[in-house]
Formats: C-alpha cells, structure tokens, sequence
C-alpha cells in the first residue's frame, strides 16, 4: 500500500475532512496520512481509540513516536494524557489501551535501527525559550544527530522562514498557519521534501505546532528496512 510515498514532493492532509478507516482491532481506526507497505508500514497515521479499546501486546520492531491529540492513552507503564509526547524505540514492546477513548498521532518504522531511548514527556508542562525569529518561541521534545522534533508557539500574525534542506513535517496542534496557498487548522499536517523551505505565517489566533526535521533525509532506508521485515 501507498499513500503520498512520493518523497519528492511536498504534501499536506487536512486530517479532520479524512474518513475514519478500521484498523485490525475492534475500536481502534485510522485516518493515514503516508504509509508505504501493509500492516508492517513506514507509516504515518491519526489514531482513534474508542472507549474500552485496546492492542494485543506486540513489539515495535521498528519504533513507535506519537502525541496525544485528545482523551488519555494507556499501557502497562502508564497514563498519557493530552499533550504527551513519548517515543517507543525499536525492539520495544507493550500492551496499549484506552480506557476512556483518547486520539494519537503516530508515526511507525521512522526511527534508526540501534536507537533505544525511550522518550516520554508532557509538553503542557515545558517551558518554551524565544527562536531567531521574532513572535516564536520552541520548545525542544528530542534531538540526535539524525533529527529534531519541537513544538513551534507562534504569536499572532508571526510569518517565519526556515530552510528544511533534509526534509520537514509540521502537525498544527492548535490555531492555524498559512502556508502557501494551504490554510493548515488543527490536526492538519504537512510534509516538506527536502531542501524546500518552511514558509508560514499564523492567523489571528496564533498557533501551535508540532516540527521534526531530519527524518527524511532516511527515508528510503527506513523502507528497505520494512520492506525487509514484511
């Protein structure tokens, strides 16, 4: 299966207009966003677990990062409330559930095969430091020599530019930006190839958003490595 596996090409996904698509477990569906393979994927993908919902116990071969849009997640090492960022390094394994049904946006197989750190964090609860560009503050959730995932706060009507030369993708958590001729609302996510640049500035209302840069300049080793386990 392929969606928007075109690397070279810039996408973005209004999430919220996407139907909701079943996934192998009862409650538990998707919206995908880009994935290359079948149920073993380089995927990218909204998650909704309905209330009571949950996985059988598996390994996350290739890495499991997500971000909880809305509800509580929960496995055997806790709660995630809304604003959770956790990463789950590759040869991890655990037992995900919702008890009261929760949103996620999950991203699998995107991490380097020897990386084992595990990642969990509470945005609601960093503090944000001021960037070069005046009107956005950052704050840092994960940076290795490989990527840098942040959340971007931007003040109202605050236009950034910032040169992407290994690729970027942007999840608007809240407010909204103009990027082009593309209005990005919540939930709405864009994808850069690289060397392109990531040119936006926010509404009225500001906004909140979710960055990693790097990733994409691996991307067809993180296939091959799919392709690999399929």
């Amino acid at each position: 299966m392929g969606i928007f596996d075109d690397f070279n090409q810039r996408v973005v996904v209004h999430s919220a207009s996407l139907d909701w698509l079943a996934s192998p477990m009862p409650g538990v569906e998707r919206r995908p966003l880009d994935r290359v393979g079948g149920e073993v994927a380089r995927a990218t993908s909204i998650v909704r677990y309905a209330k009571g919902s949950k996985f059988s116990p598996h390994v996350h071969t290739g890495g499991e990062e997500f971000v909880v849009l809305d509800g509580v997640f929960q496995d055997e090492s806790g709660d995630f409330p809304i604003g959770s960022y956790v990463r789950n390094p590759p040869q991890s394994s655990h037992k995900p559930r919702s008890d009261n049904g929760c949103i996620i946006f999950v991203k699998l197989w995107q991490f380097q095969p020897e990386d084992r750190t595990h990642v969990r964090l509470q945005m609601n609860k960093m503090s944000a430091v001021p960037s070069q560009t005046v009107g956005v503050s950052i704050t840092p959730l994960y940076k290795d020599e490989h990527e840098e995932v942040s959340v971007y706060y931007f003040e109202p009507n605050t236009k950034m530019s910032l040169s992407v030369p290994d690729g970027a993708e942007v999840l608007v958590l809240a407010g909204e930006l103009q990027a082009q001729n593309d209005l990005l609302q919540k939930h709405s996510w864009m994808r850069l190839p690289l060397g392109d640049t990531l040119a936006v500035t926010a509404k009225s209302n500001g906004a909140k958003v979710w960055v990693k840069t790097g990733n994409l300049s691996d991307v067809s080793n993180q296939i091959k490595r799919v392709q690999a386990a399929s």
